[in-house]
């Protein structure tokens, strides 16, 4: 029987090409109505109720619910979505003000120990665009600036390069001191800044966090990949596009990694213009 069995060949085909495009929409279960209605009669004494029995019921209509979510929002896959984003960030009320406040003249970690100054995130508060560094290095410890040095004046000239100014863009860093010799920062001294950067992001609301290397990325989502594997492709914070890519210093040391960073930056440029078009 040829006939038959091409069908169920083409069957099979449609069926993975399917699967496949429910993966990539981040659906891993889809469960239909049909599925859930017993193939016996149920044999029992008790009063059936009128409220909604089965949680699997409940479960199926979640389910339906996220299969719907996740075509109407294709529109975002075009931008490396892999899933539908869960938990939304809640918008806060207070301001930067009330967070530099908090933070003081902060001895919480030991790098105050041989810091200068305390160097806050800096921009554009209501900014689409925000730029997550890793600490502080010299030049920045002396002018209590983010990203003044050689590696800040790349990061200009990457900012312009998109079509953007500084000033129209929010810049900070995981860690607002200086370590050491300008080492990376410790599980210890990022578990002390970070939730001062958490509440900026919740104040600002970006449409999009660009992470500057290795330190930022494994602090804001708790990556464990390096950013060699990350980059290129948006991850989700609470329901805002996070673009891991190089850190400018790293790009002075090593140029060949500039073309890269540049894909990555374009991607984040098209995005923002693609979300103005649509509003």
């Amino acid at each position: 029987m040829p006939s038959n069995s091409e069908d169920l060949l083409q069957l099979i085909r449609e069926s993975r090409k399917y699967v496949t495009h429910l993966q990539q929409l981040g659906v891993d279960m889809v469960e239909t109505r049909d599925s859930l209605i017993p193939s016996e009669p149920i044999k029992s004494t008790v009063t059936i109720s009128s409220q909604p029995l089965p949680r699997q019921r409940d479960k199926a209509v979640v389910t339906a619910t996220t299969v719907k979510a996740a075509t109407s929002t294709s529109f975002d896959t075009l931008f490396g979505d892999i899933a539908v984003p869960g938990e939304r960030l809640c918008p806060s009320t207070e301001s930067f003000e009330d967070i530099h406040q908090d933070i003081g003249d902060c001895t919480r970690c030991p790098l105050h120990l041989k810091r200068t100054n305390v160097v806050h995130t800096e921009g554009n508060r209501k900014a689409r665009l925000m730029f997550v560094g890793e600490a502080p290095g010299a030049d920045e410890d002396i002018q209590a600036r983010p990203f003044v040095g050689r590696a800040g004046q790349l990061l200009t000239k990457i900012i312009e390069a998109i079509g953007l100014k500084r000033e129209e863009v929010l810049i900070g860093n995981v860690n607002r001191c200086r370590p050491p010799g300008n080492r990376p920062p410790t599980l210890e001294e990022a578990s002390m800044c970070k939730p001062f950067l958490l509440r900026e992001i919740a104040i600002v609301q970006p449409e999009v966090i660009v992470t500057l290397g290795n330190t930022a990325i494994q602090n804001l989502l708790g990556a464990k990949q390096g950013i060699t594997k990350l980059r290129g492709k948006f991850q989700d914070y609470k329901g805002i596009k996070v673009m891991p890519t190089y850190h400018p210093a790293y790009l002075l040391r090593d140029p060949s990694k500039k073309r890269e960073t540049w894909e990555d930056l374009k991607k984040v440029r098209d995005y923002l213009d693609s979300k103005k078009t649509s509003n």
